[in-house]
């Protein structure tokens, strides 16, 4: 058996609601590229936005998987290709299977769900279990899933303990016990906990923003208001209660504000809030930002949706911020954003007490207070592009030994035969 010269990891991006679970794979996968020599990492995602993100240029590639969506309910449903969903299931998992058996991955990272979108990971899996037991298997999971009981009854429902205990070598939370304990909430039997590593919150500024970035606010010298909604299917809520608070707002002209309102927005629902903004001043309504972070670091008060990567990055600037969670159809941002606030960190708006004057009270309040002395980076930790990199680098080192003893075993052995066969050993 001869050492392979490139390491190679693929890649599972959960994929069905927002850009959220992309971005945050993209920041890991650029972090281990820059700082894991000779890596060349596979990446597998049905986001229909993959392609306008900046992707690495050398040793990165995508497999773009047909889309799957989900409705607030909850329920999986074919995006864009309109087949039957199970049909759709089926396809999706023969390309993952092929892809991950060609590629030949030394370790494999997935995003999330331990058996994939409706179970289409699971084929995959035991392949990797029969016939490839070099390569090892990563569950990557963001700091909070959902309400606990709910996420129990899931787990257990669909026997992801009994998955992660046969396939699964760790477990890598994106996360911090701080704000939340998975293995605590989630009723982690003792055999998967020991498993579980916290490597602190993934920061994608830690990648650096690039001042270079032209800067879309209509006016940098007034107070600059971003207000960014995610992928923008439910964005619309937050977007116009901010737009008639601000109609109401005595000194909105000292405001300029920058609007992202997501690509996955549909087009009824932006033209209701470009009319919305029609006779304001100083708004600039965008659908896409590649980079965001630049805009973040601008802004002087940002309001925003809860989801897990725009909070890291708000909070590692140290920026005021108001947040109004998403609180269907799962609760993950409703309980991030209430243990933040909580904490001291945030504004905690639920979307239930939503309206124009709060909001613009709130606002308000936030532009007015004096800069807090107390930071997040003093109560948690952001240094998860770090601890995931240095996990996996030393997984591969040991993979490379491993495989370098069996290499030089296979040798002595062959030696030894050889030598057995002509009368004599060389242990002798």
């Amino acid at each position: 058996m001869q050492t392979r010269s490139v390491k190679k990891i693929v890649v599972y991006s959960h994929d069905t609601f927002g850009l959220g679970n992309v971005r945050r794979m993209l920041a890991i996968t650029e972090h281990l590229l820059e700082n894991i020599p000779d890596l060349s990492i596979l990446l597998i995602s049905g986001s229909p936005m993959i392609h306008s993100f900046r992707l690495p240029e050398q040793r990165f590639d995508y497999l773009k998987l047909p889309c799957i969506g989900r409705t607030l309910s909850g329920n999986y449903i074919s995006k864009k290709l309109g087949t039957n969903f199970d049909e759709l299931v089926a396809l999706r998992s023969q390309i993952i299977q092929a892809a991950v058996s060609n590629f030949s991955p030394d370790v494999m990272i997935v995003d999330k769900k331990p058996r994939g979108i409706a179970d289409e990971l699971t084929s995959t899996l035991e392949l990797i279990h029969n016939s490839m037991p070099a390569t090892n298997v990563i569950l990557l999971l963001r700091d909070i899933l959902d309400d606990p009981q709910v996420t129990r009854q899931i787990w257990l429902k669909n026997h992801y303990f009994q998955c992660i205990e046969r396939y699964y070598h760790s477990i890598l939370v994106m996360g911090s016990q701080v704000v939340f304990d998975v293995c605590q909430e989630y009723s982690f039997p003792k055999k998967i906990a020991k498993k579980v590593i916290f490597c602190g919150y993934i920061n994608r500024n830690q990648l650096a923003v690039n001042a270079k970035t032209p800067l879309q606010f209509s006016d940098l010298n007034k107070i600059k208001i971003l207000i960014t909604v995610g992928g923008g299917e439910d964005g619309l809520t937050p977007v116009k209660h901010y737009l008639n608070g601000l109609k109401q707002y005595v000194q909105n002209t000292a405001l300029s504000s920058l609007i992202v309102t997501g690509p996955e927005m549909s087009h009824q629902h932006k033209e209701e809030i470009q009319n919305n903004a029609r006779f304001l001043n100083d708004i600039r309504i965008v659908d896409f930002i590649p980079d965001l972070a630049a805009h973040m670091q601008a802004a002087d008060l940002i309001v925003s949706m809860a989801g897990y990567n725009t909070i890291v990055e708000m909070l590692a600037m140290n920026k005021p911020v108001i947040v109004i969670p998403r609180v269907k159809p799962v609760k993950e941002q409703l309980i991030r954003a209430e243990h933040m606030d909580k904490l001291g960190l945030l504004k905690c708006i639920h979307p239930d007490e939503l309206s124009p004057e709060y909001l613009m009270n709130e606002v308000t309040a936030q532009l007015g207070k004096q800069k807090s002395t107390l930071k997040a980076i003093d109560i948690i930790d952001f240094g998860g592009l770090n601890t995931v990199t240095e996990t996996i680098s030393s997984m591969l080192a040991s993979d490379k030994e491993k495989c370098c003893r069996e290499n030089l075993t296979h040798k002595v052995f062959n030696l030894n035969e050889l030598s057995v066969e002509a009368g004599c050993s060389v242990f002798s």
